[in-house]
């Protein structure tokens, strides 16, 4: 067990003090307990180092924002240990974890594994709502539903005690942290850089994961170069938990074989000298796995960004405007209004994105929620509805309230008049409903 500065993550150690070691990275909403059943045959050849996210499990409510800010978390606990060379296996947003190091850290990794991982896990807007559900009604919808996400149904039926256990797992981590670890995922996206992993690297996943499935796991093996798909049948999201012998039995064949010299950043090859562990690698078949080895190909084709007619004098600020639009209002509503731009319209939608949100929205003075409620006060006053209901969904994935956002029109029903207060309530009113629901 572990003291945790801010700076650093909660971990455990088991295993041989002088073997090589193995870390094993949690999904969101889950702690290091989520690898018990795959420590004890691990931990015979491996010093396995487990670690929470922040907020969960105990561990320092620390929110961490970003995959490069928990990646670096983890590195300085590694550093404070003396640990400088590892393999690494992550889960979900552990799996995240994973890519980033091998990306912007490939001389401390050994060796990888990417379980019910993805190069972009669904969609910002996705994710940024549920952090407006927990912001708004706290982790117990999420907790409550966890289990539909992470078993299949015929595993949570005959195993009600894990199924309580994860429930419990969700509904003890801290909000603040779990809605940080959303924005993280939402800012997530390694797809056209998947091609410098140059780590080998087992792509292991669930058949029946509907969170981040096959398709998912084949983009994966697609773009890195040196990577092997296996599927583990009847499995879902947290495959570790559901199939545990059948994940432990992947992890030492790809660990013990597939174990990278020490890599020099200077020249971007490997030493000739091999630091693979000692123990070969068991010989069968894997119980109740499909492992294939898939070919690498390129990663699917990105469509470019489309051209910008418009005369831009400062490229840079479209860019941040584009990037602060979509942050605020969420892509599905930007990719819409842009969508729906014509050889008329388009050079407004420029101007507005080049204007509003790369000019004004980004001065450092007000901070967003700030604007926030200067511009809901605005649109209810000024009676534009539509826009205001945009504004709405703007300010809850921001961060505001529906306290906070009922306050704002009760300031503007003081000084701008009852007609234009009642209407913004009623706008606001059904947004904040459709908003704030939990998913069934």
């Amino acid at each position: 067990m572990s003291e945790t500065p801010p700076n650093t993550l909660q971990y455990r150690f088991d295993g041989p003090e002088d073997a090589p070691v193995l870390i094993l990275g949690p999904s969101l909403g889950t702690t290091w307990h989520m690898w018990d059943r795959q420590v004890p045959e691990l931990a015979q050849q491996w010093r396995v180092l487990r670690f929470d996210l922040p907020g969960h499990g105990g561990a320092p409510a620390y929110p961490a924002s970003s995959v490069a800010e928990l990646s670096a978390r983890l590195l300085a606990t590694l550093d404070a240990l003396g640990v400088q060379r590892f393999a690494y296996a992550g889960c979900a947003l552990g799996g995240a974890v994973g890519i980033e190091l091998a990306l912007r850290h490939p001389e401390r990794l050994a060796s990888l594994a990417l379980i019910a991982a993805s190069p972009r896990f669904g969609t910002a807007d996705e994710w940024r709502q549920r952090g407006v559900v927990v912001r708004t009604n706290g982790l117990d919808p999420i907790a409550r539903t966890s289990p539909d996400r992470w078993f299949t149904p015929a595993f949570a039926a005959a195993q009600p005690a894990i199924t309580d256990w994860a429930v419990q797992m969700v509904r003890t981590t801290d909000p603040g942290c779990y809605i940080a670890a959303c924005e993280a995922l939402a800012a997530f996206d390694v797809r056209a850089e998947l091609g410098r992993v140059g780590v080998p690297t087992l792509v292991l996943v669930g058949s029946d994961d509907q969170v981040t499935g096959p398709a998912e796991a084949r983009t994966l093996v697609a773009g890195i170069p040196d990577a092997r798909l296996a599927v583990v049948p009847t499995a879902s999201h947290l495959v570790p938990v559901e199939q545990p012998a059948a994940v432990t039995d992947l992890l030492v064949r790809h660990f013990s074989t597939a174990w990278q010299p020490v890599f020099d950043p200077g020249t971007g090859q490997v030493a000739v000298v091999a630091a693979a562990p000692a123990k070969p690698a068991p010989v069968g078949p894997a119980p109740a796995v499909t492992a294939a080895a898939v070919p690498a190909a390129p990663v699917a084709e990105i469509a470019p960004a489309q051209a910008q007619p418009y005369a831009v004098e400062q490229p840079d600020v479209y860019d941040t405007g584009l990037k602060i639009r979509r942050e605020v209002l969420g892509d599905a509503h930007v990719d819409r209004e842009l969508e729906q731009a014509d050889a008329f319209s388009q050079d407004f939608q420029h101007l507005l994105t080049r204007t509003t949100w790369g000019e004004i929205w980004q001065r450092p003075a007000l901070d967003r929620r700030t604007r926030s409620c200067v511009a809901l006060t605005a649109l209810a006053a000024g009676g534009h509805l539509e826009e205001l209901a945009a504004h709405t969904r703007a300010a809850l994935r921001i961060g505001l309230t529906p306290d906070e956002i009922k306050e704002v029109l009760l300031q503007t029903a003081v000084y701008c008049g009852m007609p234009v207060a009642g209407r913004a309530f009623r706008v606001a009113q059904k947004v904040i409903e459709e908003e704030t629901t939990p998913a069934e």
